[in-house]
């Protein structure tokens, strides 16, 4: 008898009238928000305006979203086109299934998008939004736990997760919380890439490599605990050797990156810092207007008190005479 476990919701939909609120979509929904939130502040401190992450964002969620169903339906294709399936439902994203994979693939397309529209370098984007991506990561993965989905090897431990569902092959018992883990993982992620941006001044697309290969590593050991199908390749899970590969990837582009354009980019935003000196070329000039409005009334002053002196002597000339 287990003496504590993380229970999981009865269901993963609540319904307010007939509008079904799904659990899924909320933990989407929050992660995207604080993505764009945090990016927004990052990308003001690296020298960009006010709302261009938003407006980027746009182009690059709708595009993710498309991506991560992509890569789910592809690589799980017998879920949905296998007989006695209804291929209806690989349209079904509110029932889970995003390969974060396919995710960051495409939705770094519409980023580009979004960012050749505006004249903006890619590099310098994507590392002003890779913490809050990992933030997003991180939310979104409590989506699995409304959907008792994704979740690892049986276990006793307090932490277990109860599931209760016995749907889809499910069979209902305690289990390893591997949403648990990847969510405090990408917490951890963006913790270190925001601290080693701050320490080294990362730049040209270099915080966002620190993230991907970060999540990577997470990534490997946590898939390889989860027991639900999957496509094997020599005995280890697709995303397995997905995560492997990608992580490669991303530490070439560290160590190539630091050695071809070290330092961090002087203008991240066409246009802000022209607006920014406008500004303090205002400010001067303001100072100037107002010293020489100080001087005028100094150089009055003089001159009023240098009469006052001279109209004294000539009295006085006057009355000795």
């Amino acid at each position: 008898m287990e003496l504590a476990f993380i229970p999981s919701p009865s269901r993963g939909v609540l319904y307010l009238g007939p509008i079904p609120l799904r659990g899924y979509a909320f933990c989407i929904i929050i992660g995207v928000f604080v993505a764009v939130w945090l990016g927004n502040k990052r990308w003001i401190a690296r020298g960009g305006r006010a709302g261009t992450v938003a407006d980027i964002a746009v182009w690059a969620v709708p595009f993710g979203l498309v991506g991560g169903r992509l890569y789910h339906v592809i690589t799980d294709y017998e879920l949905y086109f296998s007989e006695g399936r209804d291929w209806v439902d690989a349209f079904k994203i509110w029932e889970g299934g995003l390969g974060i994979w396919g995710a960051i693939a495409l939705g770094a397309l519409g980023a580009w998008i979004g960012c050749r529209r505006r004249g903006i370098p890619m590099p310098a984007y994507a590392d002003a939004v890779a913490p809050g991506i990992a933030l997003a990561q991180a939310i979104g993965r409590w989506g699995n736990w409304f959907n008792q989905e994704l979740y690892g090897k049986p276990t006793d431990l307090p932490w277990a997760l109860e599931i209760t569902s016995s749907a889809d092959g499910r069979v209902p018992g305690t289990y390893h919380p591997t949403f648990l883990y990847e969510s405090l993982w990408c917490i951890g992620v963006a913790v270190l890439v925001i601290w080693a941006d701050r320490r080294f001044r990362l730049g040209h697309g270099r915080a966002f490599a620190l993230y991907v290969a970060a999540y990577c590593t997470g990534r490997a050991w946590i898939e390889y605990m989860r027991v639900d199908d999957a496509h094997h390749i020599l005995g280890l899970r697709l995303n397995v050797w997905t995560a492997m590969f990608v992580f490669l990837l991303a530490v070439t582009y560290l160590v190539v990156s630091s050695k071809k354009r070290p330092g961090r980019e002087a203008v991240v935003e066409p246009g802000a810092e022209a607006s920014g000196g406008e500004a303090e070329g205002d400010a001067a000039a303001e100072d100037e207007a107002e010293s020489g409005r100080d001087g005028a009334e100094s150089g009055k002053d003089e001159a009023e008190s240098e009469a006052s002196d001279e109209a004294s002597d000539e009295a006085g000339s006057a009355k000795k005479s």
